[in-house]
């Protein structure tokens, strides 16, 4: 009887041991997790080294013909996952070589059990045992071969892993099912998985869209993977991830891959699958867990931050997909459909919820926006770490407007997730409203250092320089963004800027670059509506004023031309046309309106001296913002201060804007219109002027002046100069209330002759002669 041959079954070669019958690979040792395909591949090249076994002979042993599964891409993944396991590089083999339309080979030497060596390399025979000296020498350089190919294997592991520096381009999902529902929904999904990561960080959409410009294609260019792949180099980022989905029988199989943008090399590679379109997205968030793991993140954020995609998003595709198009969409009033699409899919879709109530807050339907960002509150249990703090944080700043709990929402986001954006420009925006703006300044130099081509964060930049009267820096940095052609969203400040250096020419220049366009048009009209206004030129402003609250109408920007009317309402109450006022921010009023256009109506009441109307507007505040910081710390001590003084008791209102006192610097308006700034300050002066304590109401005016970054062309800051006079003559200091007088009526030289407080000065002034 003959004896039976059997391959041996414990194999070495390099640094590995296979047990063929254990079905297990080991590094010196320690078992290396392989699954069963890669590891039945590697176990047939392992009988054949240094031969060549074509990829048909490899179907034929491990996939059975009655499998119904993509060949080409099965195969491909397991050779992936092998060459992963063993360190090995296609572009660089040492192990398994690729023969392009053949097959595969495996080039190292084989050693079984017995010593025996086989397949030394491809067309070499194993040689006779070496003797003497000459093993001794053999021996050595066997052991630096292994020593550097150790080596080489260890360094090779390591550079596929990402550190928490490098950052990602994600690509298009290729869809061959045939089926739109997964086109764009798939990208959706999975980035808001891998977002979920405090490691990964992916380039910003408005990163890739600025980059495409740089390649002069359109912005909704699609990202194939050379498309990615030539982003991720533009971008210096280190690797760029694509995935795909196929329909293979009655299977989706989803499969993602990451590969170095410089060279192409494959980092990471994932596959799985789902018997059901409706199982696709919890296939896809297992998918993307994986692929964080195989990019180096450590298993205790994998597992602290990894909530089911199903349950961070929504279950249903069909929601998802109105969800994605609402992102795409460009603007808020073109969203709105599709976010409400999206919840009417999934009435739990928690961040819908939440971009559905922030689109409406943009266009001033407030109400809309509460109900929607209160109920994304309600759900936030059921999403990601991150949108759960996105999410709190909206609800805090713009339901609530509690911003020491947004502020706490910010931090702790910016903690987990350093490298996202959206923390610390939020916590910038808080800072800017509580007027600590060198916190505010180093928040969004931190935006603009992760997001380098983001106009807006260019924009908050500069701004936050002028309001720290840093103007020569907010120049240079508004300059900067022209260079890199990121000034699109620069007009208004650019046009502060040039007011803040008296240059008229570039302040035209801007409103005339703003004129017909929708959302850009109306700010820069109010601007120069107010700086007319801080000329003395109050009929200009009137007109002004109305156009702006106009092109705002025309936009959809409902609560800013509300904000726009009540602004000039206000104006004509300090300028001393009293009755005016009133009217004109009574007619600006709506059921709408906001708490800033509220105030602004109840700042002209108590001008106008009308105590009913400020005495509701004050309790109308304490019952219905409790929480609200900017009303409870700024809004309602001024109206209770210009209250008191309506009642002739100055020392009420003195101590009505105590609290105020650490807020008074702050912003406490929403948006890039900060019409309200200051005015504690300028009330608290007001109140000092009424007890006849000119040298106190002197400080305050002085403060206003001081702060010209803040206050700019805000009608207080002219007028600071007339409070600061008559201050002055309280004190009895003649020349300086002289000088002071000279300065407000310098500013107003040209301004209308009709305007009542023009006509005090006038008589004041001529009384110090």
């Amino acid at each position: 009887m003959p004896i039976e041959t059997r391959p041996p079954v414990l194999l070495r070669f390099g640094v590995f041991e296979v047990d063929l019958r254990a079905g297990e690979l080991r590094k010196q040792g320690k078992r290396i997790k392989l699954q069963e395909q890669p590891f039945q591949v590697l176990a047939v090249l392992l009988q054949r080294p240094g031969e060549v076994v074509t990829r048909e002979e490899l179907r034929s042993q491990n996939w059975p013909p009655d499998t119904f599964v993509d060949f080409d891409n099965s195969l491909n993944t397991a050779i992936n996952k092998l060459r992963e396991a063993l360190g090995d590089s296609a572009d660089n083999p040492r192990f398994i070589e690729t023969l392009p339309r053949r097959g595969y080979r495996l080039i190292a030497p084989v050693t079984g059990v017995d010593g025996t060596t086989r397949g030394a390399g491809p067309g070499v025979s194993a040689a006779a045992p070496p003797s003497g000296r000459k093993m001794v020498v053999t021996v050595a350089i066997v052991v630096l071969a292994v020593g550097i190919a150790g080596a080489l294997t260890w360094r090779a592991r390591q550079a596929r892993h990402l550190t928490e520096r490098d950052t990602i381009v994600l690509g298009d999902f290729a869809n061959s099912t045939g089926e739109p529902v997964f086109d764009g929904t798939l990208r959706e999904g999975l980035s808001v998985q891998l977002e979920q990561s405090p490691f990964l960080s992916l380039v910003s959409e408005e990163g890739i869209h600025q980059t495409l410009r740089m390649m002069e294609r359109p912005a909704n260019t699609r990202l194939t993977p050379e498309i990615a792949r030539e982003v991720c180099q533009r971008t210096s980022s280190a690797a760029a991830l694509d995935g795909s989905i196929a329909l293979i029988g009655t299977r989706y199989v989803l499969i993602l891959k990451a590969v170095n943008c410089v060279n192409g090399d494959l980092l990471a590679s994932t596959e799985a699958q789902a018997n059901e379109k409706s199982r696709v997205l919890d296939a896809l968030g297992k998918a993307a867990s994986e692929m964080r793991r195989k990019l180096g993140e450590s298993l205790s954020t994998l597992q602290k931050y990894n909530t089911p995609l199903e349950q961070a998003t929504t279950p249903s595709l069909e929601a998802l997909q109105a969800y994605t198009l609402g992102g795409k969409s460009g603007d808020f009033p073109t969203a709105i459909p599709f976010f409400q699409r999206a919840i009417q899919l999934d009435p739990n879709f928690a961040i819908a919820y939440d971009q559905l109530g922030g689109a409406y807050g943009s266009i001033g339907e407030r109400a809309l926006g509460v109900e929607n960002t209160r109920k994304a509150f309600e759900l936030r249990g059921r999403v990601s770490e991150m949108e759960k703090l996105n999410i709190e944080a909206d609800y805090y700043f713009g339901v609530t407007g509690n911003l020491i709990e947004a502020q706490r929402s910010y931090v702790l986001g910016e903690q987990i997730y350093p490298r996202e954006p959206g923390f610390c420009g939020g916590l910038g925006v808080i800072y800017m409203s509580i007027g600590q703006y060198e916190s505010a300044l180093k928040e969004h130099r931190e935006v603009l250092r992760l997001l380098p081509h983001d106009s807006v964060a260019f924009r908050f930049v500069a701004y936050t320089y002028l309001l720290l009267d840093r103007v020569e820096d907010a120049a240079a940095a508004a300059r900067e963004a022209r260079e890199k052609g990121l000034d699109s969203a620069l007009g208004p400040t650019a046009y502060l800027i040039a007011f803040y250096q008296n240059d008229a020419s570039e302040m035209a220049r801007q409103v005339t670059a703003a004129a017909g366009k929708t959302g850009e048009e109306d700010l820069l009209l109010a601007l120069e509506a107010d700086t007319a206004a801080y000329l003395g030129h109050l009929r200009r402003a009137r007109e002004l004023s109305r156009q702006a609250s106009n092109s705002a109408k025309r936009a959809g920007e409902k609560e800013a031309s509300a904000a726009y009317e009540a602004m000039a309402g206000l104006r004509e109450g300090l300028f001393g046309n009293t009755a005016k006022g009133l009217e004109q921010t009574r007619m600006a009023m709506t059921p709408s309106s906001g708490r800033d256009v509220y105030y602004g109506f109840g700042l002209a009441s108590a001008y106008a001296k009308n105590a009913r109307a400020t005495q509701r507007f004050v309790e109308g505040f304490e019952k219905g913002f409790l929480e609200d910081t900017d009303v409870q710390f700024n809004y309602l001590p001024t109206l209770r201060a210009r209250l008191a003084l309506i009642h002739s008791n100055p020392q009420q209102a003195i101590d009505s804007l105590g609290i105020a006192a650490p807020y008074e610097l702050g912003l406490p308006a929403g948006g890039f219109y900060n019409w309200p700034n200051m005015y504690p300050v300028y009330v608290r002066g007001e109140a000092y002027l009424a007890a006849r304590r000119g040298n106190e109401a002197a400080a305050e005016f002085q403060k206003i002046l001081d702060h010209r970054g803040i206050v700019l062309n805000e009608p207080i800051g002219a007028l600071a100069h007339l409070q600061l006079g008559r201050a002055y003559a309280m004190q009895g200091d003649t020349a300086k209330s002289r000088a002071a007088y000279q300065e407000f009526l310098m500013l107003w030289k040209d301004a209308d002759l009709d305007i009542p407080i023009l006509r005090e000065a006038k008589a004041e002034y001529a009384k110090l002669q």
